[in-house]
């Protein structure tokens, strides 16, 4: 009898949960490594309030970006799919349109939202696709505030914004802290209703710029001039971060607003090299330090924790579907999973594979692809950040993440049954997502 009340209240709590229509803020860095973060590097940088989400909210420890380049990674968090399956799987909108844009007849996170009676809002990076139909405004966002290629951001002092349509220059305001104020008025403007809001910063993505008087503390520790900027590139975010979580608790909406912060994927090999607790690879490369990122939702309703389950941007919009209670008619089933039943209570999703796969131009799928399932990783090594020239002959490799986090020790022959199994894994998935990626 004790059982079944347990059961029944767990039942109403999560039910609960699931009906109250909660606010969600969607935050996302570009090219900040988990080192960065201040409570993870022994203070080097300063992120007080990322911090606090962390100790507040649920922490994912293995949580991974679905890519280790931005866009494909944003099109599979706006998607629940994986980047090939969007038809975004390369970098540059101007000289690859067909590319870089997320199929028409898929649905956004935005749609979705949209469609559930939500005000919907990007303010920010889009590097989702350009042209007639694939623009912000098209894919959902009812507000879009933002910049749609790196043309736009010249400089971080001197940049244009296209605000719903309309391109305006900026040449006396501080990119980071520009982005913060649409977000704040945004969350003004309507929070009486529902909203979900995408507050995309381009910090700390090159080209690299913050204040001098914002820099120098950081010259002061020592610290590299390129590295030194990042972390105050960062922190000016944080303080950003901050100051629209105190307009949430000031307009008494943050009991109903739920927050995820995040990272598209690892730093950049092309800044001066920084600390990132040890992970082997950067952006580019689908080696952990690509593609592990920082990953927090913090909802008062939820409480804190931590979660050791793997997860990747994939499951995000399944999740939130659940959590918000949306309901979308979906033609082209999810890859992810949902994380909703896991939680509040001490549960993982079940072991599935996961998979990543990346270089600039049409998909080769021998170059920097990767597999992970359960403790196991199976590599197909990084090879270039330019269009591969032809097939990688580069053997592959195959890491056990458990007793090596930081991919030092290839088991390959050590395990050759193992690897073989993952190999087959990976196979079977390049052949179906390119299936997707090319059907019209």
């Amino acid at each position: 009898m004790r059982i079944l009340i347990v059961l029944l209240y767990f039942i109403i709590y999560q039910s609960s949960l699931a009906q109250t229509s909660p606010n969600v803020i969607l935050i996302i860095a570009d090219d900040m490594a988990l080192g960065d973060i201040s409570a993870l590097n022994g203070g080097l940088s300063k992120t007080p309030n990322i911090d606090g989400l962390i100790e507040q909210g649920i922490w994912f420890e293995n949580a991974y970006s679905a890519s280790p380049v931005c866009a494909p990674a944003r099109a599979s968090l706006l998607t629940g799919l994986y980047p090939h399956s969007t038809g975004v799987v390369t970098l540059s909108m101007l000289k690859y349109p067909e590319l870089t844009r997320i199929k028409k007849e898929l649905p956004t996170m935005a749609d979705i939202f949209k469609s559930n009676g939500y005000k919907t809002g990007l303010i920010g990076k889009w590097h989702s696709g350009l042209g007639k139909g694939y623009l912000p405004n098209d894919r959902g966002f009812d507000e879009f505030e933002g910049f749609l290629n790196y043309q736009y951001v010249p400089d971080y002092h001197n940049f244009d914004l296209n605000i719903n349509g309309q391109d305006i220059h900026f040449s006396n305001e501080y990119l980071t802290e520009e982005l913060s104020k649409r977000a704040i008025d945004f969350v003004n403007r309507h929070h009486d209703k529902p909203f979900f809001l995408h507050l995309a910063h381009y910090a700390p993505h090159r080209p690299l710029g913050a204040p001098e008087d914002r820099i120098k503390p950081y010259l002061d520790k020592g610290l590299a001039k390129e590295t030194a900027t990042v972390y105050a590139m960062i922190e000016i975010m944080d303080e950003g971060i901050g100051a629209l979580l105190t307009e949430l608790d000031g307009l008494g909406i943050r009991d109903n607003t739920m927050i995820i912060f995040a990272s598209d994927n690892g730093p950049d090999p092309m800044v001066a090299k920084r600390p990132n607790l040890g992970f082997n690879g950067t952006k580019y490369t689908v080696n952990e330090g690509g593609i592990k990122v920082p990953f927090v939702l913090q909802w008062n309703k939820l409480g804190s924790g931590s979660k050791s389950y793997p997860i990747t941007f994939i499951d995000v919009l399944p999740s939130l579907m659940e959590l918000c209670a949306l309901e979308y008619e979906l033609e082209t089933p999810f890859d992810g999973t949902s994380f909703f039943k896991t939680l509040t209570r001490d549960k993982a999703i079940p072991q599935r594979p996961l998979y990543w796969q990346w270089n600039r131009y049409i998909p080769e799928y021998s170059h920097n692809a990767a597999v992970r399932l359960g403790a196991w990783k199976y590599v197909r090594p990084y090879v270039t950040k330019e269009i591969p020239k032809n097939v990688s002959d580069r053997p592959a490799q195959l890491y056990n993440l458990v007793s090596d986090p930081y991919e030092e020790k290839d088991l390959l022959e050590d395990h050759p049954k193992k690897a073989k199994e993952l190999h087959q894994y990976l196979q079977q998935w390049t052949t179906l997502v390119e299936s997707k990626r090319t059907k019209k």
